[in-house]
């Protein structure tokens, strides 16, 4: 009977995510840092009944596929996954991801074809966001280790563009010179959060200092450092935040110097972009990506498209091109506010932008009458809310084109979508987060039935079927916490906790059955306890 800490010499069938997978025993074993057909003495390090989760300690029979990391830092930090495989095993690795995904969890029989690599899978990230930690005069910044915040210190990112680089050593040398304090997550004391940058294809660029006040000492000698330090500054902004937890951006932002906004191409068109605009990570991949949910969306000019979770307006306007009217819709205002005048400078007219929560204003419109014939939708990791979902339904749109970076809520969706009518027909992987675990999807569903009337029955609690939740229960969960830090926690307090990090939780874990009376919140050691155990099961990042 394997137990805790044993060390064992086992097999690799296969992969399982990033891991490998082995059985023994009628175990399941997911295997860390072995790769399928290598042979490895490994130890556990969790056991359960039905699998165990173990590292590799040394590698008995090499795989072809094995290379040595390039990157010094890999081994502790918690951003890629992949380097210690040949690309071309990373992209077999992810198509199986998204395979099981959709078989598995969404019982989908659809193909999924070959994923779409880069040619140079280098120094893409066009935006990085680095947490700062360390102390006064001794600043530490770079990635957090996996499944924790212990900050480990880089002095560069090799997935990341150069330039972001630079912008990172700047602000670490002011912090010196200058005894800034880094901010401290554990007493909520401290400035200096996070440092975050964008990169445009032309090399401009713009650094965002994020503090917890709303003015930094020494900004002028920051300012002057970074203009001599990173020759395409375009823009240096303060944003301001003051919350408790691990948002990384707060509200409100500052111009210190430079343009309000970073000018960058993508597709042959123009965008304008804020601090706080979501725009694709990787421009190489995401014009792949974006021409792929073109192409599914099978676009002939006459048709009426809403593009759900539009961001910046990015897919909206590639879509224009090609339909009479784009409706997007976008919860920030912001991003809402760089459509449209992203919109306006590319002579694009038959695109509408609304800020708000698709999940509140679809409804509405398809109450009122909204019949798109394709909706598009790039809902955030957690998948799409109910309310989209039952929205999509009333309407049947001709098309569906579900562009996803969860394989496992993507699936989700896709089985409640196909219980009302839809059949998944493609399926394309975009490399699009190159050495990391994660992998871009577009999906094409399209409507299999069609009446005047459509009743609408859809099962809703397939919505708890996250991909957070197929990694660990709440007993698996409780036990951790128990095991680590002597703390006993209910299943209200855990599922307080996952739905304050967007896993959607059912209705009993959730609220009192009773009007009127008062739900206990989770106290902030046991909530902190309880984030560590969803870091340990990959279900947080």
């Amino acid at each position: 009977m394997l137990r805790k800490n044993d060390e064992i010499t086992v097999t690799v069938e296969r992969f399982g995510g990033e891991m490998g997978i082995a059985h023994l025993d009628g175990l399941t074993l997911f295997v860390q840092g072995a790769l399928p057909g290598e042979t490895v003495i490994a130890r556990a390090q969790k056991v359960e009944k039905t699998h165990a989760f173990l590292k590799t300690l040394r590698v008995l029979t090499l795989s072809e596929s094995r290379v040595t990391p390039p990157c010094p830092y890999y081994e502790k930090c918690g951003g890629c996954v992949c380097q210690h495989m040949t690309y071309e095993a990373s992209l077999s690795m992810k198509r199986e991801r998204v395979r099981d995904a959709l078989s598995r969890i969404g019982g989908l029989d659809v193909a999924v074809q070959p994923v779409i690599g880069m040619d140079d899978p280098w120094r893409y990230r066009n935006k990085t966001a680095l947490p700062v930690g360390g102390e006064k005069g001794a600043p530490q910044i770079g990635f957090y280790a996996p499944r924790s915040h212990r900050i480990i210190d880089i002095d560069g990112c090799l997935i990341a563009k150069r330039e972001s680089d630079e912008v990172s050593a700047i602000l670490r040398r002011w912090m010196e010179k200058f005894e800034i304090e880094p901010y401290h997550e554990e007493t909520r004391t401290g400035l200096i959060r996070h440092v975050m940058s964008r990169v445009s294809r032309s090399g401009q660029v713009m650094a965002v200092v994020v503090a917890a006040a709303a003015s930094l000492p020494h900004e002028r000698e920051l300012t002057a450092m970074l203009r001599a330090g990173v020759p395409g500054l375009c823009s240096l902004y303060l944003n301001i935040n003051r919350r408790g937890d691990n948002v990384i951006l707060g509200p409100e932002s500052r111009l210190l110097y430079g343009e309000e906004r970073l000018q960058d191409t993508l597709c042959g068109l123009q965008y304008a972009l804020s601090p706080q605009s979501f725009f694709q990570v990787n421009p190489v991949q995401t014009e792949k990506l974006y021409q792929t949910a073109v192409d599914f969306a099978g676009l002939t000019g006459n048709e009426l498209v809403a593009d759900l979770y539009c961001g910046a307006g990015t897919i909206s306007l590639l879509l224009a091109r090609h339909a009479k009217k784009v409706v997007g819709i976008e919860i920030v205002p912001q991003a809402i506010r760089d459509a449209e005048e992203n919109a306006r400078v590319n002579g694009v007219s038959n695109a509408e932008f609304h800020a708000a929560a698709a999940e509140d204003l679809l409804p509405q419109m398809v109450a009122q009458g909204l019949r798109p014939d394709v909706i598009v939708l790039d809902p955030p990791r957690k998948g799409c809310e109910e309310p989209v979902l039952r929205a999509i339904a009333a309407a049947a749109p001709r098309r569906v084109v579900y562009v996803s970076c969860d394989p496992a809520t993507l699936a989700r969706d896709a089985k409640i979508l196909c219980a009302n009518s839809y059949q998944a027909d493609q399926c394309q992987p975009v490399d699009m987060f190159c050495w990391t675990g994660h992998c871009e999807t577009v999906c094409l569903l399209s409507k299999i039935k069609s009446a005047p009337h459509i009743d609408i029955d859809l099962d809703m609690t397939e919505l708890d079927v996250t991909a957070a939740e197929t990694k660990a229960t709440y007993e698996e969960i409780k036990a951790y916490v128990l095991e680590h830090t002597g703390l006993k926690v209910s299943c209200l307090y855990i599922a307080q906790v996952k739905a304050k990090h967007g896993i959607i939780e059912r209705d009993c874990y959730n609220k009192s059955k009773t009007e009127g009376n008062r739900v206990p919140k989770c106290p902030p050691e046991k909530e902190k306890a309880i984030e560590e155990a969803l870091r340990h099961f990959q279900m947080i990042s």
